[in-house]
């Protein structure tokens, strides 16, 4: 059967980010024999036209949609994405009579109603190499299946997790607009931070790929131009040390590019630290979260700030870009430990750290109970819409204007989170490649670089 894959996906910050899903999916449809093509919207500029024209030029019999995002989680400056969705799907619909299949994290974590937002006729929850294939199949034979939503759970193993088929034209657009590449090395997340819907789209087990089938990956990736790997992994450091099993085969095999991934705030030995940076380890991106301990504590989180300090210090002195991402107002904040975040946050010297305003509030999260048990939230609430959770003892107001005075002197420390968007645009658009963190700090010879 003929398949056209679409990425429906507009966010361009911190950096473009590469359709990693439907990668994975086109590459378990081909190896189950079907003729596969990917499209992504934003590499296209988003116009239907050009998608138009490509249903035209090989009209398709399934179309499935990749969709990452549900908004941009700031509540500072509110993007809703469902719209654009819904209307990529009215074009397709209008433009082909291919059923239309949807998938990726923004529809997992509400499947029912996007799915009804949207207008598609199908929709996969969570790992979809497997049922894409069955549902793929059963099309092909010309059955059109009445259950519209199928849930795969978090069963697939390194066997069953399909390396990713990267569209040369896709990838080259990428390779241009920031130059990050994302892999994924395993899939779950033990923890049960109260925000979260990794666990609920992955499982909390963890998963690994065979390392050296992601060193594969890596070897190709880097032999079509990749600049920069991220390892999209929930934690890359993760307890059970499945990472040492990658870095080990990427120095075996004598594999060095820039990389980075999601770090947890856990100390790493000096000699792994020296094995991670000889295969190219540059940044780390670390899941900090919170800025006291009482809202660590709030936030599911089982590590101290003075950790959190201890690590970020342990990563400036092996020079790695290093960078935070907090969240303030969540639960537990207080106008005491506020104060005492924001004293936190400037200590983070030689970083960057990224300051939101609120915790966006997904179904069947810790977060979303508590916010029902506090009456912040009813049981019937529309949370297919932005909404936050801010602490009951604070002022949203007041808290909003507090940051703005408190770090606006501070260039290491972005607030709101996309004050430096435009910025960073307009580096990547005058050929700037790299961690966007870099390109913000600009510091000294682990500036970006110009592509050529």
């Amino acid at each position: 059967m003929k398949i056209l894959l679409v990425a429906c996906n507009p966010v361009v910050a911190p950096y473009p980010v590469y359709p990693l899903g439907m990668a994975v999916i086109a590459s378990a449809l081909k190896q189950a024999g079907h003729d596969v093509r990917q499209h992504d919207m934003l590499a296209g500029g988003f116009s239907l036209d050009t998608l138009r024209e490509v249903l035209a030029a090989d009209p398709p019999g399934l179309i499935g949609v990749s969709f990452r995002n549900l908004d941009n989680v700031n509540a500072c400056n509110e993007a809703w994405y469902v719209d654009q969705l819904t209307e990529l799907v009215a074009a397709l619909r209008a433009a082909s009579p291919a059923p239309i299949l949807l998938g990726g994290p923004g529809f997992s974590v509400m499947p029912e109603q996007v799915l009804a937002a949207s207008g598609a006729d199908y929709g996969i929850v969570g790992e979809g190499e497997r049922l894409v294939v069955e549902l793929a199949d059963r099309l092909a034979r010309g059955e059109r299946p009445e259950q519209r939503i199928w849930r795969a759970g978090a069963s697939l193993d390194a066997a069953g997790m399909a390396a990713p088929a990267y569209d040369e034209a896709i990838l080259a657009f990428y390779q241009g607009s920031g130059g990050v590449t994302p892999l994924q090395s395993k899939r779950g997340c033990p923890h049960r931070c109260a925000y979260c819907t990794y666990p609920l789209l992955e499982g909390h087990r963890l998963r690994p790929r065979d390392p050296d089938q992601v060193v594969d990956d890596i070897v190709a990736l880097q032999a079509r131009g990749a600049k920069q790997i991220f390892f999209t992994d929930s934690i890359f450091n993760d307890q059970a040390g499945h990472y040492r099993a990658l870095v080990a085969a990427m120095r075996r095999r004598g594999v060095q590019i820039p990389w980075t991934g999601f770090f947890r705030p856990e100390m790493l030995s000096p000699e792994l630290l020296a094995d991670m940076k000889a295969t190219g380890l540059n940044a780390v991106e670390l899941g900090s979260d919170a800025t006291s301990d009482a809202t660590l504590r709030g936030m599911g989180k089982d590590f101290t700030f003075a950790e959190v300090k201890a690590v970020h210090d342990r990563f400036l002195a092996a020079q790695l870009t290093v960078s935070h991402y907090f969240m303030m107002g969540g639960p537990d904040e207080t106008r005491a430990t506020v104060e005492e975040g924001i004293a936190n946050v400037l200590q983070l010297k030689g970083a960057a750290s990224f300051i939101f305003l609120g915790v966006r509030i997904l179904p069947d999260t810790p977060l979303a109970a508590r916010a029902q048990a506090e009456g912040l939230i009813g049981p019937d609430v529309d949370l297919l819409h932005p909404v936050y959770y801010f602490s009951p003892a604070l002022d949203r107001d007041w808290l909003h204007e507090r940051l703005l005075a408190a770090f606006k002197p501070h260039r290491h420390v972005v607030y709101p989170p996309d004050a430096m968007d435009s910025g960073l645009a307009f580096l990547h658009r005058l050929g700037y490649t790299g961690m966007s963190i870099d390109l913000l700090l600009k510091r000294g010879d682990r500036r970006g670089h110009r592509a050529q």
